[in-house]
């Protein structure tokens, strides 16, 4: 039986891109070729970071200040929220709709009318585009704004063709694992508005510790994936995790003064490079079903492995959640979407996932049934 995993590096699919991660050697100059391509493409001024988490939390310190608030998707990752705390602001978590998981506007509309909330996080959640036009018009309103986080809508076009990333005062960036462009560690932020604060830029290099996980990630769950038909992947990895030899990309620290590795940098070019026409794919497609428990344990017997959801709470992942104290009563479509969804990575192809899709759809909840809760 073939076997698919959604996770464990599994994009990384064929031998040959797992060797090149891992022998890649970088340069003096790779950090500043990348800065320099994504200063041209998206029109600002690049800096590179540690991860995700660091140049969201960069962007939104060079606009707001001390006590403001901001509004944040309610179906989003605990790095998100991170981010928020160590620009020492405060989240606003917005209900979704349960049709695209990006913000229901009029509970967006309702949010923004608190005169302390001063900005917008823009997530186009799995990489299904936002309604940029109506997100602008509330923008334009209330005086926000708009940061785009585009760990999961790298090279994605919104409906009126702009591409994601060229809309906001600043754009954030993961190279994290799973994300459009995957390096395994690092990211960057593009300030394309002039700062009301001036911004300690990272300058540090990246730890060697750091850089060594992230160099041998592809081939060590590679090496799980392989041992898994004999049960032994799991507990591996594991293992991996007790020693440190793998980081759980949640527990990836926030680190304002770092920059990425030199190898991680011309990774990231090269990906750049051979992104994916926008709008092809969004980086998950994902499902709402019944009886989800049941679901999953019937894709595992046909030889689909989870080793996570996409996401089990409306903040991800759930060993975080109570840290958020997330407004259950003010967001019960997240809560809704949290219980039912599963989603699929599109690094495999539709072929790949036709049995999953079939095995998905008698427990499908209907439109009509999805359209109550919005």
């Amino acid at each position: 039986m073939k076997r698919y995993f959604l996770g464990l590096a599994a994009g990384y699919g064929a031998a040959r891109r797992t060797m090149h991660h891992v022998f890649t050697r970088g340069r003096a100059r790779d950090p500043k070729i990348l800065t320099d391509y994504l200063s041209k493409h998206y029109g600002g001024t690049a800096y590179t970071t540690k991860n995700g988490r660091s140049a969201l939390a960069l962007a939104l310190k060079g606009y707001l200040s001390r006590g403001d608030k901001v509004l944040v998707t309610g179906f989003t990752c605990y790095a998100v929220y991170e981010a928020v705390k160590a620009a020492s602001l405060t989240p606003v978590f917005v209900d979704i709709s349960a049709k695209d998981l990006n913000y229901d506007y009029d509970s967006c509309e309702k949010a923004a009318k608190d005169p302390k909330v001063r900005a917008i996080i823009i997530q186009n959640s799995l990489g299904h585009p936002a309604d940029i036009a109506r997100i602008e018009k509330i923008a334009r309103k209330h005086h926000l704004i708009i940061i785009e986080d585009l760990a999961h809508c790298t090279g994605v076009r919104y409906a009126d063709g702009r591409e994601a990333g060229t809309v906001g005062a600043a754009t954030a960036l993961s190279f994290g694992k799973d994300k459009m462009i995957d390096t395994v560690n690092g990211g960057a932020v593009i300030f394309r508005a002039p700062t009301e604060h001036k911004v300690a830029i990272p300058t540090q290099r990246a730890r060697a510790s750091d850089t060594l996980r992230a160099r041998f990630y592809p081939l060590l769950a590679g090496l799980c994936r392989g041992l898994t038909g004999i049960h032994l992947g799991g507990l591996l990895m594991k293992l991996f995790l007790k020693i440190h030899w793998v980081e759980k990309s949640a527990d990836n620290r926030l680190d304002l003064t770092r920059m990425i590795s030199r190898s991680e940098a011309r990774l990231a070019y090269e990906q750049f490079q051979h992104l994916r026409p926008s709008g092809e794919r969004p980086i998950r497609e994902f499902f709402l079903v019944k009886n989800r428990e049941e679901v999953l344990q019937k894709l595992k017997k046909s030889g689909y492995y989870f080793d996570s959801l996409w996401y089990k709470s409306p903040v991800a992942p759930s060993r975080y959640y109570a840290k958020v104290h997330f407004p259950e009563d003010t967001c019960p479509r997240s809560l809704y979407v949290a219980e039912h969804i599963i989603n699929l990575p599109t690094y495999y192809s539709r072929g790949d996932l036709k049995r999953a899709i079939q095995i998905i759809k008698p427990y499908l909840i209907s439109e009509a049934e999805n359209a109550k809760m919005d």
